[in-house]
């Protein structure tokens, strides 16, 4: 309850000035006349207050209030800035700074010394006066001298003359104020009111003084006095000041304060600095301040300082992180310097051990076989290899090739050279046949390594190899080996670090590339939904921004207000919870475009992430447009708050990579990704099966274990496709089957698993906003929840139930769809073909068809690590031609330009398995190849397929082949070809 002291000023308070006009004011007897002073007029209207009403509000409690809420604006050791007094500090209030217990160093006594000095003004004037005189008296005639002299002496006169004028208004303005406060205190007295203020009507930006009468307050026995308080319901700059004795009668006390130009109330109490308060009666004191803020417009300045206050922490935030990512890319390079140093040392190690063998055979000459000339070389000369082809089993051979390298061929096959005859006249033909070659020394060799063959590389087909030894030339006038070794070793280093560097740079433009792809196809998408339903509602702009106004545009002619004579928007912010309320229910306008569209503008809070809308007939109800009960809601973007995240916990028995199946582990793996990406925390809860692909798990762990159904139930946490997944391994043995499904106990298995899930979560302490389990594998989860578990305190949890497929466990998916709290399926259409089944058709009021999509990240092509060439559409030709031929090799099928014809599903009725087969024999038909990749929970149907295999394989094995099982890394060779 508030209570309200109406303050009026008396009509027997008079003005400061009895006439009004002119001022009379002297003048010098020099003839100066000063300057207009009609300002002094004014002042007798500013200070009327005849008829003025203010009301002084008491509100809330303080004494129930935490000073941490006050928003204090600068260091505790300092008042809060804006509220040191704009005149000059007194004596006074120099002496009461010095006191205990004062918190801020501006705080003063409304009695000021300004005017402890005027009294002397007469006689000051009369000294000027007489000065003058004196001046022009004493001579009639002046020379320019005494002219200039004169005239200085003028002005300075002058300004002496400004400055006393200035104290005497000083003082009249000193005198109305105190004559003012005088009749206020007065009158405040008279009426048992014991605070009022100064002026009485508070503004922002300006300084007020509060005064306090003592003797009337819980605080009439304290020696100190403080004031504490803060702006606008205790929100904003908080402050506190001693109150000073005030030259007026009864006791009263007041300080100076500064109105802060965002203020529209003042809130306060007084108190003694320590526990003795006057707050009011528990209703604290309150002043309201006119002409600036109200509190709406304080509501969006706070929301608008927020804003520039996360811009600041972004940018701190992205400074910091650039400054860690500096850190961690340093200590990087250092690790992968070292890393190179240690490869580079570890190669020339291997390097000089496999060359040892080399130099201990190495010579410079084998007599009657081969020499070198000069004999005395080095590293890079040109020298002639002389070959003897009559030493070995070259002799017959017409052509003669040399095919070398260096150092035990450390870099392979470095020299090839065409020997030819070299004519020698001093020896014996029948002894030797001697052809040569010129050879160039490679740089850096120790060892000079060769065999002869019959012809160049790829071309010959006898060698001369020294028997398989082959032949070793020691490098005469080489470099000290040690010197040479820590040269090679340099030379592998830098060449690792090129290495790395451009694969960084490849990496790191992919990555951008990629960044940037997403973000396009993020922006698309969006846009898309948008659109989507613009046959029924848009904006302009088609994206909302926070803080700015949006235009709303509705046709109801494709809705059910069609033919309305009015259509009504009524709206509000975050999902309906918006601090300020729904908006007021607006009535919508044709548009100029005579189309049949009706608009209306609402300003978007910057404190908005999502507009919340339904459309009906009247403004207060009647048919309501609500889009089937689930109201319309488009993003905000540019907003200061972000929705806040829900938990979601999937229970489910499929799971892409891990343990796929159909299409059900596609969805659990990708939907919570989505969702996980949209700042929602996920977690799932799955069955530990013995068949498993843990190389798509990372970081598996044993998290604890538990007792439940007669079995000690054993939980590992790991990571699939950067999702936290909970895997449940009881020890009855129920998940060792080597299978998902095909057991003929499946219904009793997954219905242990939901209830041990549910079970779990609850000793876990878990609290999830949804559960969302699938198909009739997890359906139990709804009734069990709530039929065993909401009295454990998890009554915010929502169920929702997800059809995949309505030909299995009919029975559990329509006792699922009474208790769940939602229900979707894969696609619109499929929840038409279902709509009247008898399981479905009497919970449609909850019933959704929502269509899967894809996992951008991992069926992007240009990131997809399960193909030879990634791509995009620059190179789309190259990466499909390459996945293709990939194709054909693992399978071993033909490689040849055949149309590939890919088959990915999981083989049931109602995925149509005669129409698979058929266009299987009809691809082979057409000189095709066919690839079937997928599994059939039915024994049946996985055998007929087996067979059909085994009869392909036999007669179309170059074309065909069926993998009955699940592969993920050839499922994107099948998509991706």
């Amino acid at each position: 309850m508030e209570v309200c002291w109406q303050i009026q000023r008396p009509a027997s308070l008079r003005p400061g000035f009895q006439e009004k006009g002119r001022v009379k004011i002297n003048t010098f007897s020099v003839g100066f006349f000063p300057r207009s002073i009609s300002s002094i007029a004014s002042l007798e209207s500013q200070y009327k207050s005849n008829g003025f009403l203010h009301q002084i509000t008491a509100s809330a409690d303080f004494s129930r209030k935490k000073q941490g809420r006050m928003a204090a604006s600068g260091p505790k050791s300092s008042g809060p800035r804006g509220f040191g007094r704009r005149t000059t500090v007194g004596s006074a209030q120099k002496r009461t700074q010095k006191k205990n217990g004062e918190k801020d160093s501006n705080a003063t006594s409304t009695a000021t010394n300004e005017v402890s000095g005027i009294s002397k003004l007469p006689a000051a004037k009369v000294d000027v006066q007489k000065q003058s005189s004196v001046v022009l008296n004493e001579r009639n005639v002046l020379d320019r001298s005494d002219i200039e002299d004169g005239s200085d002496r003028l002005d300075k006169k002058t300004t002496d003359d400004d400055d006393l004028l200035e104290q005497k208004l000083k003082l009249e303005r000193e005198n109305l104020r105190r004559k003012e406060i005088e009749t206020l205190a007065a009158e405040n007295l008279a009426r048992g009111d014991r605070m009022f203020v100064y002026p009485v009507i508070v503004k922002p930006d300006e300084d007020i003084e509060v005064f306090l009468n003592r003797n009337l307050s819980t605080l009439n026995n304290e020696p100190d006095v403080l004031i504490m308080g803060a702006f606008n319901e205790w929100r904003w700059k908080s402050f506190t000041r001693r109150l000073e004795k005030t030259w007026i009668h009864e006791d009263w006390l007041s300080c100076l304060l500064h109105i802060p130009k965002e203020a529209y109330k003042m809130d306060f109490v007084f108190f003694n600095g320590q526990s003795v308060y006057d707050n009011n009666d528990s209703k604290d004191f309150c002043v309201e301040i006119k002409g600036g803020m109200d509190k709406v417009d304080f509501e969006n300045f706070l929301l608008e300082e927020k804003l520039r206050e996360q811009e600041k922490l972004a940018k701190e935030e992205a400074e910091r992180e650039r400054q860690k990512e500096e850190k961690r890319r340093i200590e990087a390079q250092k690790a992968a310097i070292e890393a190179d140093r240690a490869q580079a040392k570890a190669e020339i190690q291997k390097r000089r051990e496999l060359l040892q063998p080399a130099i201990k055979k190495a010579v410079v000459s084998a007599e009657n076989v081969w020499y070198i000339e000069p004999s005395d070389f080095k590293a890079e000369d040109t020298v002639k290899l002389y070959y003897n082809k009559r030493s070995g089993p070259l002799t017959n051979s017409k052509e003669l090739w040399l095919h070398g390298g260096f150092n035990n061929w450390v870099d392979g096959l470095s020299i090839v050279v065409k020997l030819v005859n070299a004519e020698l006249k001093d020896v014996d033909p029948k002894s030797g046949n001697w052809w040569f070659a010129e050879v160039v020394v490679p740089g850096g060799a120790l060892v000079i390594d060769w065999v002869f063959a019959d012809g160049p590389p790829k071309g010959a087909f006898l060698y001369d190899n020294n028997g398989y030894q082959d032949f070793h030339a020691l490098v005469p006038r080489k470099l000290p080996e040690e010197l040479y070794w820590l040269e090679e070793e340099n030379m592998i280093f830098r060449k690792l670090q090129e290495d790395r560097r451009l694969k960084e740079e490849v990496m790191r433009a992919k990555m951008e590339k990629t960044a940037r792809l997403k973000a396009e196809t993020k922006e698309r998408t969006l846009k898309k939904f948008l659109l989507s339903q613009k046959d029924v509602v848009y904006t302009e702009p088609l994206e909302i921004q926070a803080g700015n106004p949006v235009t709303v545009l509705y046709n109801p002619a494709n809705t059910v207000l069609n033919g309305k004579p009015e259509v009504w928007f009524r709206g509000s912010f975050n999902r309906w919870t918006h601090r300020l309320g729904p908006l007021p229910p607006q009535k919508m306008e044709a548009t100029d475009d005579e189309s049949s569209h009706v608009k209306t503008t609402a300003k978007v809070p910057l404190d908005a992430y999502m507009m919340d809308f339904v459309f009906s007939e009247k403004e207060d109800g009647g048919i309501f447009d609500n889009k089937n009960g689930l109201d319309y809601h488009l993003p905000v973007v540019g907003g200061i708050s972000k929705e806040p995240p829900l938990h979601i916990v999937h229970i489910a028995v499929e799971m892409a990579p891990i343990a796929k199946v159909g299409g059900l582990g596609d969805v659990v793996t990708s939907l919570s990704r989505a969702v996980q990406e949209l700042n929602h925390n996920v977690d799932i809860v799955f069955p530990k099966y013995d068949c498993i692909k843990h190389n798509f798990v990372k970081d598996l762990q044993f998290n604890r274990s538990y007792h439940w159904g007669g079995t000690e139930i054993k939980v590992w946490h790991g990571k699939v496709e950067g999702l936290s997944v909970y895997f449940l391994d009881p020890q009855n043995g129920l998940f060792q089957r080597g299978c998902v499904y095909g057991c003929a106990d499946d219904a009793g298995r997954f219905g242990f698993f939901c209830h041990a899930a549910l079970e779990f979560l609850l000793q876990g302490g878990f609290h999830p906003d949804i559960l969302h389990c699938h198909d009739w594998s997890s359906a139990p989860v709804s009734w069990l929840f709530k039929d065993h578990y909401t009295q454990y305190g998890l009554i915010k949890t929502r169920i929702v139930f997800t059809i995949h497929n309505l030909e299995f466990g009919a029975n559990a998916i329509g006792k699922a769809m009474t208790f769940a709290d939602k229900a979707t399926t894969v696609s619109p259409t499929y929840a038409k073909e279902v709509a009247g089944n008898s399981v479905i058709s009497a919970h449609l009021y909850k019933f959704h068809g929502i269509i899967n999509g894809i996992d951008p990240d991992i069926w992007d092509p240009y990131n997809d690590n399960f193909i030879p060439v990634p791509y995009t559409s620059e190179n789309v030709v190259e990466g499909k031609r390459a996945a293709k031929e990939e194709l054909q090799n693992r399978l071993g099928l033909k490689s040849a330009d055949f149309p590939v014809v890919g088959i990915i599903t999981r083989l049931t009725h109602q995925k149509g398995i005669h129409l698979i087969k058929h266009a299987i024999w009809r691809t082979l038909e057409r000189n095709g190849q066919v690839v079937l990749l997928g599994s059939a929970p039915d024994p049946r149907i996985q055998n007929d397929f087996v067979n059909l295999a085994n009869q392909l394989h036999s007669s179309h094995g170059d074309r065909a082949r069926l993998v009955l099982t699940y592969d993920e890394p050839l499922s994107h060779l099948v998509e991706r070809q």
